[in-house]
């Protein structure tokens, strides 16, 4: 049998690959014939209709397989209202404020039409990348914001079926206390989306206390999650941690707390982190860390390189029972020039910036698992009988193969290959 077989008409076919065994779900019984020193085990998938049947451990005598697969992967933090605009609103000094000043010229000349054709050329990267649910905080307030929404909530519609895609209204915190608050959450609401702000230091202040317990009522009467930018900071650590966690104390909500960046954690001396990350757990809420555009931004000085990179403390959040995904937040825009909606390249560049390892289950699952928990994603991304068949698969029998540069894929949705290039495995 070849590595793959495909039959498009009925979304039935076979592939031999080499797949993280933490991203298997094997009956108990079931012996495994080889695990192989990278974290990775050779198996059969197939699928039927769109959905796999149950993964078969490849026997022994079989000869190994020559390409790698992951599930369709899940970006949990994304900007497509400011995507690839970096060349008309660049940020030439990268710096954090220089970013804001840019990206307000950019937002008071947006339209629906130019965010649309912006976002258009997002979702197919990032469809043709591997992406199957992303998550877009979209600016909000301001002369751009009712264009930003018509557009994104079109691309909602229109790619539906084969992206999930989320927004989130970013905001000043002090909005969800305006007239205007209420209207913007039944939208938020229709759509399925969460309520945002930034909580930067300093945020000491009885006032912005009083901003986070009316933006968590808010958010519990109309069930809305919350995700937060908070703590993108190289100062004043945890402040707006801290100040969510008080908050929550008197304001219990039921809906899903996610805390996007949480960069300046990483400053606090370890005991207090610990014990930080303890009461985060507690209070189940939900970390996205973004190492590019943080290691872009933050601890920047002119002439001189950062010694210290704040950055969210995965591995210190995980071992506290905190989930972690890592995301790759801007893409060619005045936070960050780079990116391309691309999961594989992210997790290739997030490695040496956060020192995950993805052949152990806790440094791959902020690229896999977690970012589907944060999202609530009815598939968690493991790989099961009645499963989705949606994957990505690459030539290669090692992490290696796959991290070195931006492989090329295949990517399967609902039993279909598809690519940019239209090629099949």
């Amino acid at each position: 049998m070849t590595d793959a077989l495909s039959h498009e008409a009925s979304g039935s076919g076979v592939l031999d690959a080499w797949v993280p065994l933490g991203l298997l779900d094997f009956d108990p019984e079931t012996p495994l014939t080889t695990i192989e020193k990278q974290g990775l085990t050779p198996v059969r998938l197939a699928w039927h209709q769109g959905c796999l049947r149950e993964p078969q451990p490849l026997p022994a005598h079989q000869p190994p397989p020559s390409r790698m697969v992951l599930p369709r992967l899940v970006d949990g933090h994304v900007h497509l209202d400011k995507a690839y605009t970096w060349q008309e609103y660049p940020n030439l000094n990268g710096s954090y404020e220089g970013a804001l000043d840019a990206n307000l010229q950019e937002h008071n000349t947006r339209t629906s039409a130019s965010v649309l054709q912006r976002g258009e050329r997002a979702m197919e990267r990032a469809f043709h990348h591997g992406l199957r649910a992303m998550r877009s905080h979209v600016d909000s307030g301001g002369s751009g914001a009712e264009a930003s929404w018509e557009a994104l909530l079109t691309l909602q519609q229109r790619w539906r079926s084969r992206i999930d895609l989320q927004l989130v209204a970013l905001v000043p915190l002090a909005f969800w206390g305006s007239a205007e608050a209420e209207a913007l959450a039944r939208r938020v609401a229709a759509s399925g989306g969460c309520l945002g702000g930034v909580l930067t230091p300093p945020w000491g202040s009885a006032l912005v206390s009083d901003q986070l317990e009316v933006l968590l009522r808010l958010a519990d009467r109309h069930n809305c999650g919350v995700d937060l930018h908070i703590d993108e900071a190289e100062h004043g650590p945890a402040e707006g941690m801290v100040q969510l966690l008080r908050a929550l104390r008197r304001v219990p909500v039921s809906v899903p707390i996610t805390c996007s960046h949480a960069s300046s954690l990483a400053l606090l001396p370890a005991s207090r982190l610990e014990r930080l990350a303890e009461r985060m757990a507690a209070a189940q809420l939900h970390v996205i860390a973004l190492p590019l555009t943080n290691a872009w931004l933050l601890a920047r000085s002119q002439g001189t390189t950062p010694l210290q990179r704040p950055q969210a403390p995965i591995r210190q959040l995980q071992r506290c029972g905190v989930p972690v995904a890592v995301a790759g937040d801007n893409v060619a825009d005045p936070w960050f020039p780079g990116g391309d909606f691309d999961p594989l390249a992210l997790l290739a560049a997030s490695m040496p910036l956060t020192q995950l390892l993805p052949w152990q289950r806790l440094g791959l699952a902020p690229f896999t698992t977690a970012p589907s928990a944060v999202l609530q994603l009815e598939w968690d991304g493991v790989l099961r009988d009645g499963a989705p068949a949606d994957l990505i698969s690459v030539e290669g029998q090692g992490w290696s193969d796959l991290i070195r540069c931006p492989p090329q894929r295949q990517v399967l949705v609902k039993g279909h290959w598809v690519s940019s290039s239209g090629a099949r495995p």
